[in-house]
Order: C-alpha cells, then sequence, then structure tokens
C-alpha cells in the first residue's frame, strides 16, 4: 500500500497549453528556484494551437502569456506585455516582466496534493483559465480569471502602445502603479484560502488562453505572425480584418451592433456573470481578483 502511494506521488504531470485568443499568445515558463527547468521554457503559440509539456514530480514554477512580440533586424526577441528580457523565444530562468496574468502551480506538495492559481498580484495582460484533468481532491476546480480587462482598465493602470492612451494592452496591479503600502499589503501575509487557492492530487492540467466566450481581443492587435490578409467572421456576426505591415499584424474587430461584452469570472468551478458596464465590470472584476488571488510562492 504505501508502495502504491508512493507511486502516486512521483507520477509526472502533463499541462496542456492551448490558445483559444483570435491573436499568437507567446508562453513563458519559469521553474522555482532549486527546481530543474522544463523542456521549453518559451514558445509560440498560434491561434487555436496547443501544446502539450510533461512535468516531474515535484515540479513548481508559473506560467504567462507573452503578447505584443516581435523580433528586431539584430534578433533581438521582445514582447510589449509579459516579456521576460532574455532577448530569445525561451525565457531560460527569468520571469515576466508585470503586468502579467500568471498560473502558478507547486506539484506534490503538502499530503500529495498539488496546489495552484491564477493570480493578478502582478498586473493583468491576457484571460487565462486552469483546468484540472482527472483529479481529485476537495478543492479541485478551475480558476482563473476569464474577463478581457484591458479594455476597462482605468486609465491610472492602462499600458498602451500608443501616445494617446487608447488600445489597452495590458493592466498594472494598482501595487506597481502606485507604490503605496496600502495597495501592497506591504508587511502582510498571503493566507490561502480555498476562494484563491486550489488543490488536487494525481490530475493534469489544462492551461488556456482565452476562454471559448472570452477570445474577443481589443483592436490593433500586433504580433509576428503573418503576411497575408484575412477576414474572418467572430462571435456574435461580428467581422475581423488582420493585416500583416512591417512585422506586425494589425487586427480590428468590426462589431455591427453593441460591442460583445462576456464579463465572466471564475472562483471554484463556477461561473458569475456580471452585467455591469464596462468601466465598472472591469474596475470590480480587477479589484476582486487581485484581493483574491494571492501568491503561492
Amino acid at each position: 500500500m504505501e508502495l502504491y502511494l508512493s507511486f502516486l506521488c512521483t507520477q509526472a504531470t502533463t499541462f496542456t497549453i492551448v490558445n483559444n485568443c483570435n491573436y499568437v499568445v507567446w508562453p513563458g515558463i519559469l521553474s522555482n528556484a532549486g527546481v530543474p527547468a522544463l523542456p521549453t521554457t518559451g514558445f509560440t503559440l498560434r491561434r487555436r494551437e496547443t501544446k502539450t509539456i510533461t512535468a516531474p514530480p515535484s515540479w513548481g514554477g508559473r506560467f504567462w502569456g507573452r503578447t505584443h512580440c516581435s523580433q528586431d533586424s539584430t534578433g533581438k526577441f521582445s514582447c510589449l506585455t509579459g516579456d521576460c528580457g532574455s532577448g530569445k523565444l525561451e525565457c531560460s530562468g527569468n520571469g515576466a516582466a508585470p503586468p502579467a496574468t500568471l498560473a502558478e502551480f507547486t506539484l506534490d506538495g503538502a499530503c500529495g496534493f498539488d496546489f495552484f492559481d491564477v493570480s493578478l498580484v502582478d498586473g493583468y495582460n491576457s484571460p487565462m483559465l486552469v483546468v484540472p484533468e482527472g483529479g481529485k481532491g476537495q478543492n479541485c476546480s478551475s480558476t482563473g480569471c476569464v474577463v478581457d480587462l484591458n479594455g476597462s482598465c482605468p486609465s491610472e493602470l492602462r499600458v498602451t502602445s500608443t501616445s494617446d492612451g487608447r488600445g489597452g494592452l495590458a493592466c498594472r496591479s494598482a501595487c506597481e502603479a502606485f507604490r503605496q503600502p496600502q495597495y501592497c499589503c506591504s508587511g502582510a501575509y498571503a493566507y490561502d484560502d480555498k476562494t484563491s487557492t486550489f488543490t488536487c492530487a494525481n490530475a493534469d492540467y489544462t492551461v488556456t488562453f482565452c476562454s471559448p466566450n472570452t477570445s474577443q481581443k481589443s483592436p490593433q492587435e500586433p504580433t509576428t505572425q503573418g503576411g497575408d490578409t484575412e477576414t474572418t467572421a467572430t462571435q456574435g456576426g461580428d467581422t475581423e480584418t488582420t493585416a500583416t505591415q512591417g512585422g506586425y499584424t494589425g487586427t480590428t474587430t468590426t462589431t455591427p451592433s453593441s460591442p460583445l461584452s462576456n464579463r465572466t469570472m471564475v472562483y471554484e468551478g463556477f461561473f458569475d456573470e456580471i452585467g455591469a458596464s464596462h468601466p465598472i465590470a472591469g474596475t470590480i472584476g480587477m479589484t476582486v481578483a487581485i484581493l483574491w488571488s494571492w501568491q503561492l510562492f
């Protein structure tokens, strides 16, 4: 019996990384200190692509998405959000520059359980959902922030690509933006709780960028994919036109009526629909997510 339990606790874990967004994501991976790196620490994930990664027993680390990435004439690779500063596609032991949405894992922790969460403590740059597959546990359920907060991020927190402040790329945390103790909870201990930290035994995990009903992205999404022009019909009768120019891809979504808004937060495996206006919903969602999403590390 003891040998059997020991075997269960030392199984490798499979992570399936899915890009369900209407734009390219460049996932980055950082292992915790003292933990061996995974076979890849950064890669390209185009629209609707999936990549499977196997993690050894007791691995711990984080996943995040880099967006608006490009390579300059010298071959240096960089991203406008989530950049890890390596100058290459692989992050090679570097973490994400905030703001970035983080999926954090500690495998085979106390009592053989995996501990995981989706954190906005370092800000937000893309929707992310973690779904455990085949695991067991009292709090073994999906978690994430599946709202696209960039369009409704307060101006004081918004990261933009243009001088006029339009076209939000990411949303900083209040702590990073203002560096004040009341926003950073200086000296406070972040306790684990079942609304922000989740536990499973013997599970594999699917990490999805943009859940199926929140894959819509704000206009003018620069990426390095392309060389052509693509027009596709999207949710709600919208039309998305993608044109490549100078190594970047601009994406414009045309909506025949009011913009599609699906403000959905995921906690403890259920969906809580927020029907407020864009600015109010975004601000409330960001505030609640930051307060509820505490880091394990």
